[in-house]
């Protein structure tokens, strides 16, 4: 199997076998899950040196899905993602530190028209040829944010103490990416 300091080359991400996902508590007592359908991003890898790899990421705002149409017409809405005067999220790699079989990736995430920096632990789980000849390698991962820090701040408060909308928000990536 090869290792992750093994791993050079250029790779675009495969968003028929990849999800770019979130999850956040609704209401203080379940949790709502959401992807994006509409993304692209490339990376260039130089596992034995990764200081000099490189990886962005853009994803369509409005290709959001939480399985509700109000709520992800809401979601699309000036209430939160405004995708009419944001259409893109966009993270850019700024640094990436490799341990063992996990990268962290630092970068600048784009939402709403803020940038913050995140880190997003990345666990290499493997590459294979697919029946096709593609070379593909696989990660997952995961970080938290709070929307509030990119100015989605809406929210409505309960009855019974709270709010609708939690500020902390997961994002998920399970990616799959085919070598140049």
């Amino acid at each position: 199997m090869t290792q992750l300091n093994e791993l050079k080359g250029t790779f675009t991400l495969d968003p028929s076998h990849s999800e770019i996902g979130f999850v956040t508590r609704h209401a203080m007592v379940t949790k709502v899950r959401g992807s994006f359908s509409d993304f692209s991003g490339t990376a260039t890898v130089y596992g034995a040196n990764p200081s000099t790899s490189s990886l962005e990421v853009t994803i369509q705002a409005a290709s959001i899905s939480t399985r509700n149409e109000d709520r992800d017409n809401h979601v699309r809405s000036g209430d939160f993602l405004d995708v009419e005067t944001y259409p893109t999220i966009t993270f850019k790699a700024t640094d990436f530190a490799v341990a063992d079989e996990t990268v962290t990736v630092t970068g600048d995430l784009t939402i709403h028209g803020v940038t913050k920096s995140i880190a997003i632990p990345f666990e290499f789980t493997g590459e294979a040829k697919d029946p096709f000849g593609n070379t593909r390698v696989g990660f997952e991962g995961s970080a938290t944010v709070n929307r509030s820090d990119f100015g989605l701040t809406w929210n409505a408060a309960l009855e019974t103490g709270g709010f609708l909308v939690a500020d902390k928000v997961v994002l998920e990536f399970e990616v799959s990416a085919i070598k140049a």
